[in-house]
């Protein structure tokens, strides 16, 4: 059986991110935002979705990497005339202070051996493929008529050529600049290679700026920099994924639309940003969760769009799907769900304001007010059965993740009233932590010697293993260490992989394990003293990553098959901190 992988590479520049097949095709973008309708999108629909692809005649072959330590991708095509590379890169450098991201790819064609023959096809679509926009002939661009916005190709390239599919012989570099909205008014060709140049020492700059340890450092960077173009800068939110609707498995129906930022998943980025030492990223993020928390005095969401928004509905659009995988959604039931862990995701995410000397007491503003707002949000929901991490659809349960994050997030409120010094708040928080650690004892399966998914349930769930890395359980006690190993027994795959769980939900059995799991496993291990089976299953997981070193969301543990959305934020977070967790139980002076 033939291993199944995700055969593109990523581009963005933290206002768009777009990706780039082997086969040179643009198969995803979305313009203007991660979440607006794809102008190409044949990732789901090979018909309706456009395409922007440069091929020559006859059978070819292809071979894609980055430019080392960058976000820009470059794609070889070698044929029977001879070979061209295809540089595709989102422009982002400084400018008047600020970084400049504009909507605009920008596509470099070199022909490296011979005078191939190639053709290029342009065709964006709107509205997921249902509108077909007109093109209209410049004096050295073609015009796309049919968005909100003018969508314009500026190039060297013969016109006409393009708009009849006729081939070209490639003597020389050609560029090929398409934008949105504001069109490229300025000379082609030093535009893009100034840009090009530019670009890459942005990328350069950044990565030297990254504190990464000696271990991992090419799987650490190349997550770094896919995490880092995940950012809306503009909120400072960072989306699951670019994707929708990638299934988990082959035929499951579980296709979801990650295209959304999850208060759940705040902590862990935070912590991979501080990890690698970029407070700046951390920063924007902290923004973001502050403005969408601070003044919400109702239920949070678990999740918000790009621009701090939860008034969204899920919709089914009309497309082949990935692989014939329907449905095709557009938006997230998820919004409407109950999920309890994130007021206590929202206090470990925001408890660096009062630990971390580099914000200044202005940005902590009616602190009192706030984390006593958000404790009476806990107190209120402690009792009340959720949806759980793994956002069960038709099922609801008291979870002991849920649980468990709600003690984690009093102890980080017990540490913000301690900093300003509110007696009251304090012993607020001592009371509700005393009382989520009741509710996490009532998951304690003693027979077994393992805490249970949930409260009156017998399954078991590899969430649970963050009672470890979130320290209820002392990675040195007995408790801790049998609790791993019966999570082992029932959940642990073949070579690292770790399945979230395996009893039936809505949609049945899950067939695939979850790779961010996999990772926790890795940073359980280590925290528990088996670091050399840290570092082994850690290698293992490795070989999961596709040609480029980007991750899924879901890994099939029969033949290692990548699955879900792609590339999976989540995914590269747990290489990362797991990483992290590896190297620094490494430092200690026993393993010296």
């Amino acid at each position: 059986m033939q291993r199944h992988t995700y055969e593109s590479g990523i581009i963005g520049n933290c206002a768009y991110l777009a990706h780039v097949h082997k086969d040179t095709n643009i198969s995803w973008l979305c313009w203007p935002r991660f979440d607006s309708s794809f102008i190409f999108g044949g990732l789901l629909d090979k018909q309706k979705g456009g395409s922007f692809q440069i091929l020559p005649q006859g059978e070819f072959h292809s071979k894609q990497a980055y430019v080392e330590n960058t976000n820009i991708l470059t794609t070889t095509i070698e044929c029977k005339e001879g070979a061209y590379t295809v540089t595709d890169f989102a422009p982002r450098f400084p400018l008047y202070d600020r970084y400049y991201r504009p909507l605009m790819l920008i596509r470099k064609i070199e022909p490296i051996k011979n005078n191939p023959k190639i053709k290029v096809s342009c065709k964006p679509v709107g509205d997921y493929g249902a509108t077909q926009l007109v093109p209209y002939m410049g004096s050295n661009h073609i015009q796309f008529h049919g968005l909100e916005r003018p969508l314009r190709l500026t190039t060297n390239i013969s016109l006409n050529n393009i708009l009849n599919e006729e081939y070209l012989v490639l003597t020389e570099p050609k560029y090929l600049v398409l934008t949105y909205g504001l069109p490229l008014e300025a000379p082609l060709i030093t535009t893009a290679e100034d840009f090009l140049m530019q670009t890459r020492t942005y990328w350069h700059r950044w990565i030297k700026n990254t504190g990464i340890g000696n271990m991992y450092q090419e799987q650490v960077i190349r997550s770094s920099l896919a995490l880092k173009i995940h950012q809306y800068e503009d909120t400072g939110a960072i989306i699951a994924a670019s994707t929708t609707s990638l299934p988990e498995f082959d035929g499951s129906g579980r296709n979801w639309d990650y295209r959304f930022c999850w208060l759940r998943d705040a902590y862990y980025i935070l912590n991979a940003f501080n990890n690698i030492g970029h407070f700046e990223e951390a920063e924007q993020y902290f923004h973001f969760i502050a403005n969408v928390t601070v003044q919400d005095s109702g239920r949070y969401n678990p999740m918000y769009t790009i621009t701090g928004k939860a008034d969204f509905v899920e919709t089914i659009v009309d497309l082949d799907g990935y692989m014939g995988n329907k449905p095709v959604r557009i938006g997230n039931q998820a919004v409407e769900h109950i999920q309890n862990d994130i007021y206590g995701q929202v206090l470990l995410s925001l408890l660096p304001l009062y630990t971390d000397r580099r914000f200044i007491y202005e940005e902590r503003p009616y602190s009192a007010r706030w984390i006593n707002n958000i404790l009476k949000k806990i107190n209120d929901t402690l009792d009340e059965p959720d949806a759980g991490i793994w956002e069960f659809r038709n099922l609801t349960q008291e979870h002991c993740y849920t649980n468990l994050f709600q003690w984690a997030g009093c102890r980080a409120a017990i540490k913000m009233a301690k900093h300003i010094g509110d007696q009251e708040l304090l012993q607020t928080a001592r009371k509700l932590m005393q009382r989520a650690a009741n509710k996490i004892e009532a998951c304690f399966d003693p027979e077994r010697y393992v805490y249970t998914q949930a409260i009156g349930t017998k399954h078991l769930d590899a969430s649970t293993l963050q009672l470890i890395m979130m320290h209820y359980l002392d990675p040195e006690s007995e408790k801790a260490r049998g609790h791993l190993r019966a999570l082992e027994k029932e959940l642990k795959a073949d070579k690292g992989l770790f399945y979230r769980y395996l009893h039936a939900d809505d949609f049945g059995k899950p067939q695939t394990t979850f790779l961010i799991t996999a990772f926790w496993y890795v940073e359980a291990l280590a925290c528990v003293g088996r670091i050399e089976e840290a570092i082994e299953q850690f290698n293992h997981l490795l070989q999961y990553s596709n040609h480029l070193g980007l991750f899924s969301e879901d890994v099939d543990a029969i033949d290692g098959s990548q699955w879900g959305n792609f590339p999976q934020a989540y995914s590269h977070v747990g290489l990362m901190n797991a990483a992290y967790r590896i190297s620094k139980r490494l430092d200690r002076p026993n393993f010296l």
